[in-house]
């Protein structure tokens, strides 16, 4: 599909950014009859750093939104392995379950029924916000302006727009780094591994294709002894047995791995001078939970029924509409990052992991339990 830029125009609803968040959005939107331009700096199909595990809880309200993952390949996921350097290990069911795809595939089918819908999908970078007298007025890299009533901030975990809105977490130095590359290899189909090592951990799943996603976070402190990533991977990862099993018969299906750094788990506003901010860009919660895509995709529903409160006449003020928002985005996820913090926290030592591994083991339902806190339940469709 071709994306180019569109002239000047105004809209009701300008979407900064088009990651799962800022997609749903603009098919929601777009399919209940309100003009939508989507900005997007790099074009699809691409491949983004990610876990790429969803939950379950996402599938009513994607159906709904016209997508079907298990159409596009998705592989449904049901058991945990988790394990530590030295063996000590645990196996166990996931309480809701999920499904791996690859953002490459599934952005990329978002961005197109986002089209279909209606949606003007902007290959472009927005430099510049103003609001003034209830609208928003937009500039880009291209020199391209737009007007909008509302404006989402789905542009992801961290952006040069952060710098520019002030927003406080940004001034703040984060000391993790991310890796990501997909392998071609033997794991089972319906597994995600979540394998510690010092300073990080790995998650391990399926994705269409029969490729494998493996995806690592660790800190930067840790990682930079090692002075590359085949180094450190060579090193580091293979200091957990489950995961060096994968590694020795799996072979690399990218030309080299995906990284990105500074990425940030501290809390960010829900609102910047009139802008929702949605998916990442709102709170990103620590991989190790598995959630991360689940959070975007039930976040874009609630902005998205939100904003339409206030076109059916639900709402009748941009503050009411920003109110509910905040609201029910901390009902929905705060509990959640809160939980995933503290975890990230407690699996940091795997030392410390090592010691609780056996009391999880002896009682598996506090572990599902704990999945359970950083999970939702099945959100109904649109």
């Amino acid at each position: 599909m071709e994306i180019r830029s569109e002239p000047e125009q105004v809209s009701d609803v300008l979407i900064i950014g088009g990651g799962l968040a800022g997609l749903c959005s603009a098919i929601h939107l777009s399919g209940k009859g309100l003009s939508v331009v989507v900005i997007e700096k790099e074009a699809y199909p691409r491949h983004k750093v990610c876990g790429e595990y969803v939950s379950n809880e996402t599938l009513p309200y994607l159906n709904s939104l016209g997508i079907d993952p298990f159409e596009l390949g998705a592989v449904s996921i049901d058991q945990l392995d988790f394990s530590v350097p030295g063996g000590n290990s645990l196996k166990t069911s996931l309480p809701l379950g999920g499904f791996g795809i690859s953002r490459y595939t599934l952005d990329h089918a978002l961005c197109e029924r986002a089209a279909a819908k209606g949606a003007k999908i902007v290959l472009d970078q927005v430099e510049k916000i103003d609001f003034v007298k209830d609208m928003f007025h937009i500039i880009t890299k291209k020199r391209k302006t737009y007007s909008s009533l509302f404006v989402i901030g789905a542009y992801g975990k961290r952006s040069i727009l952060d710098k520019k809105l002030d927003r406080e977490f940004i001034s703040k130095k984060s000391s993790y780094v991310a890796v990501k590359a997909h392998y071609k290899g033997f794991f089972p189909e319906n597994l995600v591994g979540l394998y510690n090592f010092e300073g990080g951990y790995c998650g391990v799943s399926n994705i269409e294709g029969r490729k494998l996603n493996v995806c690592y976070i660790v800190d930067y402190r840790v990682f930079q002894k090692y002075k590359s990533i085949d180094r450190f991977q060579e090193e580091m990862l293979k200091s957990n047995n489950d995961l060096s099993d994968v590694l020795e018969t799996s072979e690399i299906v990218f030309e080299k791995p995906l990284s990105i750094s500074q990425i940030s788990f501290d809390s960010k506003e829900l609102l910047v001078n009139h802008v929702l901010m949605c998916g990442d860009s709102a709170g990103l919660i620590h991989p190790l939970c598995g959630n991360g895509m689940g959070m975007a995709i039930g976040a874009a529903r609630l902005v998205s029924d939100s904003i339409l409160s206030y076109f059916n006449g639900k709402l009748k003020t941009r503050e009411e509409v920003e109110k509910q928002y905040v609201q029910q985005w901390n009902k929905s996820f705060r509990s959640r990052l809160r939980t995933g913090h503290a975890l990230a926290l407690l699996l940091r030592n795997y030392k410390t992991t090592s010691i609780l591994l056996p009391f999880l083991r002896s009682f598996p339902s506090v572990l599902r339990r704990i999945i359970s806190a950083t999970h939702g339940k099945p959100a109904l469709g649109i």
